[in-house]
């Protein structure tokens, strides 16, 4: 790749301009390239993040030179983030896995064989069926992210496994979803259904937007602002949201449900709920009064370390601007360990707000139907045994932290193969150790990656799969408030021996004998016969990338657009019957967490906007723009233990873990009791050599977790860190 640095720079400088107005593709000639050069536009979505955004790639003979996002796409109109202009930067990195290989030493040292994709296939589909044979298909679990494990779910499925665990259920949105559903009967969605364009008040609850950079959503964030919205940022740390904040609430971390629960009680206790939408749509209430009666504006003050005051004008001013007002669902929501139980007060004050379905508020994805799927494929075998979702009753999937304690113990049956695809399963479970045991445990375990990252050390055989830029995946059917299809295709074929997805599965199914559920002859065929039964060519949306159908829109709550509850009540559930039957908690309550020890910090991350957790660190344009993450400090401790921005320290936590150094960055933007770092960094994998040992590994000092016991989610802020002046 010849593109350097500075080009990429001025490239992104171009699609800035673009998104201003001014012209962004100019000829070849005024580029000052050659006049034959050869240029082509190829929209695409992207994969860095799990955004999906729309985007289009600019090809100059055979190579993708530039990025910028498509107009016609609702998750960019036209805008890429940092991230995504860098997706050239996955496709040319020279660590990528190029081959596929065999570990012919030992898991965790292993010693790697360059072989053939047939010779990989085969291995692995023997492996696969000899599983199956001595313990059964449940006995395989897929753990995933990623547009193209849509295949392996698949695979899977036709293999008679129920088990495909994704961390982003009971490492991140879980709790969200299941205490939105308990509720509402229904989730926030993904991308999120919130209204932020239209809000008039708009409250945060450890959200970062702007960090995390959601490209649409952000987007809609600074255009409700730009509209005079009120904000409130409720977060330990002054983050980048707080800084347009009306209202930034330090709170104490851990107590954010006492704040909701007295939130809930002054909104109660004061009539100042949306009366008509709640005695239509909502059962519950009295009983809800009742439970919340003692969560007081000066109680919630003692827990929080929130002034009674500003909590009572907070809960007065939300009230004042419903039902245009925006309580962010979140989206990292696996904190404490009460966390369905938080997010069922979130979803609570929503609802007393009449939020939920109005303008300003959470809208409703359009009801239009998707695509189909490829007609005429025969039947799933149904699975022998039940999904590994643990003891948790709302537990709608097999859950990672199940899948790992199958693993390790063989109960309630045994798990001996691990597929692991797009997941670096070292940093997205919490408590290293046991994941390692885990592993050790397996017959078999396989890992389809882009890059070596810690977890391909572990496999039995590594795939390489190909960049997003070189290859088709499932098409991407978007239901915000109008339905779109996005496909995505290749902008150039794939570099080395790398393959998609699609024609690995594929292969690796005949090889198992399971031929009959890949009829399709390729890619293209399958994409058509899912395209067709709406009236859409595939050659059409190709050239388009999105095509969207505004007819399809319905967002709010209108005389003919009534709302439809999926609860046992039919309606909003203010008080949960589900949860009481249980033996829940029907209306939440607050349950004070640990303090750290003397001497400690309570351990706090985040993101940062030019990083998606640990896969973008080795992308060497988003690594010279953030090369490793440091420790935020508070100035006051920073000064008590005599240290200064720049200082590197070590970090052990309270079961005797070290870290790796981290840089300290003193200051006032953050709470006393706890410290904060960016997830991703501190890899060990040699053969990631822009992110090797950069910065430290948060989950290395993960070891313990709080589990949700409504869902089995995995709480990962109750772990204490000491520094240590020695590095």
């Amino acid at each position: 790749m010849s593109l350097t640095r500075r080009d990429f720079l001025k490239y992104s400088a171009v699609t800035a301009a673009g998104a201003s107005g001014i012209p962004v593709f100019k000829s070849a000639m005024a580029m000052g390239k050659n006049p034959k050069t050869v240029v082509s536009h190829i929209p695409t979505f992207c994969e860095i993040c799990f955004w999906n955004c729309g985007a289009i790639a600019r090809v100059e003979n055979g190579k993708v030179v530039k990025l910028e996002g498509n107009p016609a796409n609702p998750e960019s109109r036209g805008k890429l983030c940092a991230r995504g202009n860098a997706g050239m930067g996955s496709l040319y990195d020279p660590d990528r896995l190029k081959h596929p290989m065999l570990n012919v030493g030992k898991r965790g040292e292993p010693k790697w064989r360059k072989v053939s994709w047939d010779e990989a296939l085969g291995f692995t589909a023997e492996k696969l069926k000899s599983i199956k044979g001595k313990y059964g298909p449940e006995s395989v679990a897929l753990i995933s992210h990623g547009s193209g494990a849509s295949f392996w779910r698949y695979l899977l499925g036709a293999y008679g496994s129920p088990n495909y665990p994704v961390p982003s259920f009971a490492q991140c949105r879980g709790p969200r979803d299941i205490g939105y559903a308990l509720t509402f009967g229904n989730v926030p969605g993904s991308p999120e259904q919130i209204d932020l364009a239209n809000s008039r008040f708009i409250v945060l609850i450890g959200s970062h937007l702007g960090e995390n950079v959601h490209n649409s959503q952000v987007q809609d964030f600074v255009e409700g602002l730009a509209k005079g919205a009120k904000l409130v940022v409720v977060d330990p740390r002054y983050s980048t949201a707080a800084g347009k904040a009306n209202w930034w609430l330090p709170i104490k971390p851990g107590t954010d449900l006492a704040l909701l629960l007295a939130w809930i009680n002054i909104i109660v206790k004061e009539e100042l709920y949306d009366k008509d939408y709640i005695y239509k749509y909502a059962v519950g209430l009295k009983e809800l009064k009742e439970g919340v009666k003692n969560c007081t504006p000066d109680w919630a003050s003692k827990e929080t370390d929130i002034s009674s005051s500003i909590i009572v004008d907070t809960a007065r001013e939300m009230a004042r601007y419903k039902p245009a007002v925006l309580i962010h669902p979140g989206r990292h929501t696996t904190w404490y360990g009460d966390d369905t139980q938080r997010s069922r007060a979130m979803a609570i004050l929503t609802a007393l707000l009449g939020a939920w379905g109005r303008e300003g508020g959470n809208f409703f994805a359009t009801k239009a139907g998707g695509f189909p799927k490829y007609p005429g494929l025969p039947f799933m075998p149904e699975p022998g045994k039940e999904k590994l979702a643990g003891d948790y009753p709302f537990a709608v999937d097999a859950t990672t932290t199940a899948v790992r304690a199958a693993t390790i113990t063989g109960k309630p049956y045994p798990v001996k193969g691990w597929i692991v695809y797009g997941c670096n399963v070292m940093k997205a479970l919490p408590n290293q150790k046991e994941t390692i045991e885990a592993i050790k445990n397996l017959d078999f375990m396989l890992a389809i990656d882009i890059l070596p990252f810690e977890h391909t050390q572990w496999a039995d055989v590594i795939l390489p799969e190909c960049t997003y830029l070189e290859r088709y995946d499932d098409i991407k059917v978007g239901k915000g408030k109008t339905l779109s299809v996005t496909i995505r295709q290749p902008a150039v074929q794939p570099m080395y021996e790398s393959k998609p997805s699609w024609w690995i599965t594929r292969e690796l199914g005949i090889k198992m004998g399971l031929e009959a559920y890949f009829p399709w002859s390729d890619i293209e065929d399958y994409l058509r016969k899912q395209l067709e039964p709406k009236g859409v060519r595939l050659e059409d949306l190709k050239a388009k990338g999105t095509i969207s159908y505004p007819d399809t829109a319905a967002p709010y709550i209108t005389d003919n657009n009534q709302p439809n509850f999926d609860t046992p009540s039919g309606k909003i559930e203010l008080y949960s019957r589900q949860l009481r039957e249980k033996g829940f908690d029907p209306v939440p309550k607050f349950k004070r967490p640990e303090a750290p020890p003397e001497g400690y910090f309570r351990l706090i991350y985040g993101r940062n906007p030019v990083h998606t957790f640990s896969r973008t660190v080795n992308n060497k344009w988003l690594w010279e723009l953030y090369k490793e993450n440091e420790l935020w400090l508070n100035a006051k401790r920073a000064r008590d233990l005599g240290l200064n921005s720049g200082d590197y320290v070590m970090l052990m936590n309270q079961d005797g873990m070290k870290s790796e150094k981290i840089k300290v960055k003193a200051t006032e933007r953050i709470r006393e009791d706890c410290v904060y770092m960016v997830h991703g960094f501190g890899h060990v994998s040699r053969e990631t050599k822009k992110a090797y040992k950069r910065g430290t590994d948060d989950q290395s000092l993960i070891t313990r977790y709080a589990i949700d016991p409504l869902m089995g989610g995995t709480g990962m802020r109750v772990n204490f860190v000491k520094i240590l002046r020695e590095v």
